[in-house]
């Protein structure tokens, strides 16, 4: 996946919308394809995404990203809400969005590195990690705005095994690859201490 095929996807979209929904069309581009978007090199043969549009015409929304996916031969994922993917909560995520780019009537937007960062926290695969580090050196995150928002996440998150394991995963992270992120900016302790302070942990 590169970000010609991307661009190839939304392209036969809005050659396939026609009539089926009237206005524009929003998407939210998260996963491995945002990644890409935004420096990331984590091989992807998907793309996954939210929508927005009028509910009227989901139905015939559903069919015309059917055949631009068999036309790309590119298979997606999509939602109306992405934050029920995961267990743990994207919160405000739609109003966390870059501007990418506009075809036609579909409006793609990227989900913003430190929104996109809890999903890839929540997994925690090593090419997750490996392309977070990447991105996160691309793109310019506050690592403590990043701890604040992970805990916050966290504290409005059902409790489940996933907390657990989330709080873990980005301990971990902090620790093992703060200073190669942020450089001389780093503290480990105050990140540390700030994500406790978030997720409701008294230190």
């Amino acid at each position: 996946m590169n970000q010609r095929q991307i661009d190839r996807f939304f392209q036969a979209l809005n050659e396939n919308i026609k009539d089926t929904a009237k206005g524009k069309i929003k998407i939210i581009l998260t996963g491995a394809a945002a990644g890409i978007l935004m420096g990331g090199n984590r091989p992807s043969i998907d793309i996954d995404f939210g929508i927005e549009c009028n509910k009227k015409y989901l139905k015939n929304m559903e069919a015309a990203i059917k055949r631009a996916s068999d036309i790309t031969g590119i298979a997606v994922n999509f939602s109306e809400d992405i934050d029920r993917w995961s267990q743990i909560t994207f919160l405000d995520y739609k109003r966390h969005t870059q501007p990418y780019k506009t075809f036609g009537a579909v409006e793609v937007s990227i989900l913003s590195p430190d929104y996109w960062s809890i999903g890839k926290l929540t997994r925690y695969l090593d090419p997750d990690v490996y392309d977070l580090v990447k991105i996160l050196k691309n793109n310019p995150v506050s690592c403590l705005q990043l701890a604040r928002l992970l805990g916050k996440a966290l504290l409005k998150s059902p409790r489940s095994t996933a907390s657990f394991t989330f709080k873990k995963h980005v301990e971990h992270f902090f620790r093992v690859y703060g200073a190669s992120i942020w450089a001389e900016d780093y503290n480990q302790d105050k990140c540390l201490e700030a994500f406790h302070r978030a997720c409701g942990i008294k230190e």
